[in-house]
């Protein structure tokens, strides 16, 4: 059983050239290509008995397409042979018997041409996919390094500024959860190898701390490019931030609706409060409102903030980037 499947398999490997079969298979399977040609003659002279070198062109192409040149040109003289020589009709050889077989020679000769120049185009294309495939396990594995180096890094800084601001626990009450966004998106973009995420994703890893059943997340599937994501989820945590602590989820009954469209390639994204206490007196931009206000305008877009009795209402446009 085992001789057999080898067999099977060598021959697999050689019908869709990925490799050359032994000589002994090869010559082979040609044998049994030109002895079927030979036997289809047969019956063909039964009804026409001007027929010599026809059947032998499948049994060319067949042969040649396993066992490759060599085997196809020897397939094709040995047809060539047999039709001039063989007769199955008593008929004898004249002129019009050697003008087809040099037609039979002339198009047995483009064939196996053809189907060699196909063979090495088919392993061409074979060697560029496994080469693409290597270099991509390679780029996936330089990558993974990069993301972990720059998690580390993360985790870094954290702990140094932890060291710098501990004295300063207002200061670093804010620096900490921003450090701590940026690495859940990072991680987020990560899950994607890199390219981006999500926008309804990224909101739920935002949003999600405060109870699904305090939000709302009306839009289409959307992805958004890295370095657009990375922004995005710096504003979502401001405004997130800014409802658990003055807004929507500071309330029991506050509620809050994010909604976005894309028309053509600008991304508008609502953001609305209701239900959470009324904003009284407005203090001076902090850090949370510039960035809010700036961090769109690399991507030609903008942010109008209103803080109304029904809570805060923000939109968001900007450019989608095509890459």
């Amino acid at each position: 059983m085992w001789p057999m499947a080898k067999l099977i398999e060598e021959f697999r490997r050689g019908w869709q050239g990925i490799s050359q079969p032994s000589p002994l298979l090869s010559i082979g399977f040609a044998a049994s290509c030109v002895a079927l040609a030979t036997a289809a003659r047969w019956c063909l002279s039964l009804i026409r008995p001007d027929v010599f070198f026809t059947p032998y062109i499948p049994a060319v192409f067949f042969a040649t397409a396993f066992g490759g040149f060599r085997i196809g040109v020897a397939t094709a003289l040995v047809g060539g042979a047999l039709g001039a020589t063989v007769d199955f009709s008593n008929t004898l050889p004249d002129f019009a018997r050697l003008a087809l077989l040099a037609i039979y020679l002339m198009v047995c000769g483009i064939m196996i041409w053809g189907i060699e120049h196909f063979r090495s185009l088919a392993s061409h294309q074979r060697e560029i996919a496994k080469r693409l495939i290597q270099e991509e396990e390679y780029r996936k594995l330089v990558v993974d390094e990069f993301q972990h180096r720059l998690k580390n890094k993360t985790s870094t800084i954290h702990a140094v500024l932890h060291q710098v601001l501990q004295d300063q626990p207002q200061i670093w009450a804010g620096v900490d959860q921003r450090l701590r966004a940026l690495s859940a998106t990072d991680d987020l973009i990560a899950r994607v190898d890199g390219s981006g995420c999500d926008i309804k994703d990224l909101l739920l890893s935002e949003l999600g701390p405060y109870g699904h059943v305090r939000f709302t997340l009306n839009g289409n599937p959307l992805f958004l490019p890295a370095k657009l994501a990375v922004s995005l989820a710096l504003m979502f945590h401001e405004l997130a931030t800014n409802a658990g602590k003055y807004g929507a989820f500071s309330s029991a009954h506050g509620l809050l609706q994010v909604s976005w469209s894309v028309s053509d390639d600008r991304l508008n994204i609502t953001w609305d409060e209701t239900e959470g206490p009324s904003v009284e007196t407005i203090g001076a931009a902090g850090f949370g409102t510039k960035l809010l206000k700036s961090a769109l305008r690399p991507f030609d877009g903008k942010t109008e903030i209103a803080f109304l009795k029904t809570g805060v209402h923000c939109t968001m446009q900007c450019r989608i980037p095509h890459s």
